[in-house]
């Protein structure tokens, strides 16, 4: 797909938990096992994720993850807590808790990231984030990479537009 065509897929089914957990489902066309390379291989990650990581983020332990916008890299300490392959991954950056579910349904996934959030009111902003991402990651899976999206870029490509449709989601939920 050419970069400029790229335009934002359905929402997600997301929910705010307790303790500020955003829980944001998306169902993708590829087994676990491809899924789970996508969210652990530093490579792959380069390709659609908010952040570089500096290792493998399939097995426990610490980690870099930076936080990328533009030409600005910023640095934050994660350590992977659990790293089930291919079914789920979890881990803290920075103050955040991450947790990926990978459920196989017939030729697919079923992805459900628990991202624990400082307060509710920036859940529609990570789900935002997360939604532009995980089309990407989409993308990528599909063999069709349309190339990463963070930072203030994402908003050329209708995050606001999404923040303000998952803020409406979440207060109705």
């Amino acid at each position: 797909m050419d970069r400029d065509t790229f335009r934002p897929g359905p929402l997600a089914r997301v929910e705010l938990a307790p303790e500020n957990e955003l829980v944001f489902v998306r169902e993708l066309r590829h087994p676990p096992e491809k899924v789970w390379a996508a969210l652990t291989d530093p490579d792959r990650l380069a390709e659609w994720a908010p952040f570089l990581a500096d290792r493998d983020l399939g097995r426990t332990g610490d980690a870099v993850l930076s936080t990328v916008d533009g030409d600005q890299s910023h640095p934050a300490p994660a350590r992977v807590l659990r790293a089930d392959r291919p079914n789920l991954l979890e881990y803290t950056w920075g103050d955040d808790l991450l947790r990926w579910e990978l459920t196989a349904t017939g030729d697919g996934t079923t992805l459900t990231l628990r991202h624990r959030v400082d307060r509710p009111g920036l859940a529609p902003m990570t789900a935002a984030g997360w939604h532009l991402c995980l089309d990407v990651a989409a993308h990528l899976l599909d063999g069709d990479p349309v190339g990463p999206i963070r930072g203030a870029e994402a908003k050329d490509f209708g995050w606001a537009e999404l923040r303000d449709a998952y803020a409406e989601r979440l207060d109705h939920g």
